[in-house]
């Protein structure tokens, strides 16, 4: 018998994301799938591309969660922490949430409002020292989407000192699985579809976790709505330390950092990261240049945010906690066309 895993908030997009990794994954069996409206439903007639899980959606209570050796808490913000509370200690668990990633309780309360529930594991294994740690951890928290693209793009300049950690600038385009499942008039197709709009602009959520990560001082950020389903581009500019800074350099950084990572790739010259190439897959795709007017450091980066930035990421950090080969049941080959 495998690792005996539970999905809370299994009816969500990232939920049946999940429900789709674990359903292939070696070692982890589903026994539990819980969803509050749509609890009684069938995981198939929520999720028809799972028709082969013969599972039925329950309501989301502790003592259910409880009998799991790890529970993915797949919650909407600030949903999470009152119920891992209720999770005996020996339970694991990951939270694809906010309520765990932030240590600060008073970035939490300015961007998120209510009580801080205290801060987990943060989930992102490719930043130094962080591997080690979730594979210690029993509670880890799961990235932001958004944090992971522009994460990934950033930390490796800032530790190295190439760029300054002031004046960071991110704009980054994300598909509307994003924003979750629950309905909303903004993201009917006819509103998002031939349209890219703003939104949040100088107050995302994601702010204080990507300056947490990287340790950046200053953070510009500009989040765009973009007429696709999943999938996150970002692009990432920072001021070089040094003038004259070249894109060789730039890479050199980035090869350091990534080149025996299973899931992030540092692209050919030339070859500019494009999100369908990461879709249904769990990696990043880099590219860097140099701004010839500016002389800004420049990284673009794409994930698949449902990937990458939620379920994968959440498989990729549960497979170091129960000592299992980190790419087990995740794949970096995406899908196309």
């Amino acid at each position: 018998m495998g690792v005996r895993v539970a999905v809370a908030g299994a009816s969500g997009y990232a939920g049946g994301e999940l429900l789709r990794l674990l359903a292939a994954h070696p070692e982890f069996e589903i026994t539990a799938a819980t969803a509050r409206s749509q609890s009684g439903s069938a995981v198939s007639a929520v999720h028809p591309n799972l028709l082969d899980l013969d599972l039925t959606l329950t309501p989301t209570d502790p003592s259910t969660l409880a009998n799991a050796d790890l529970v993915f808490l797949a919650l909407p913000h600030g949903e999470s922490g009152s119920l891992a509370a209720e999770l005996p200690a020996h339970v694991k668990a990951v939270d694809l949430g906010a309520d765990h990633r932030l240590r600060d309780p008073v970035a939490w309360g300015a961007y998120y409002g209510g009580p801080h529930a205290g801060a987990w594991t943060y989930g992102l294994p490719e930043l130094p020292g962080h591997r080690e740690a979730i594979a210690a951890s029993t509670r880890v928290a799961a990235t932001g989407c958004y944090a992971v693209a522009t994460s990934l793009a950033l930390a490796p300049l800032l530790a190295d000192g190439i760029a300054s950690t002031d004046d960071v600038v991110v704009v980054a385009a994300s598909g509307t699985t994003g924003a979750g499942r629950t309905l909303k008039a903004n993201l009917l197709a006819s509103e998002v579809m031939g349209d890219l709009c703003a939104y949040k602009v100088g107050s995302h959520q994601h702010t204080p976790e990507i300056k947490q990560a990287t340790g950046a001082g200053t953070l510009s950020f500009t989040p765009v709505l973009a007429p696709m389903r999943r999938g996150i581009l970002a692009t990432v500019t920072a001021v070089a330390t040094i003038p004259g800074t070249t894109v060789a350099q730039l890479r050199e950084v980035l090869n350091k950092q990534y080149g025996n990572e299973p899931f992030v790739r540092l692209l050919p010259d030339g070859v500019w990261p494009r999100t369908a190439a990461t879709l249904g897959s769990n990696a990043c795709h880099l590219q860097a240049a140099v701004d010839a007017d500016s002389g800004r450091l420049v990284v673009v980066s794409a994930i698949d945010n449902l990937g990458k930035g939620a379920a994968g990421q959440a498989v990729q950090c549960a497979n170091l906690m129960f000592g299992l080969p980190e790419t087990a049941g995740l794949s970096a080959v995406g899908v196309s066309p």
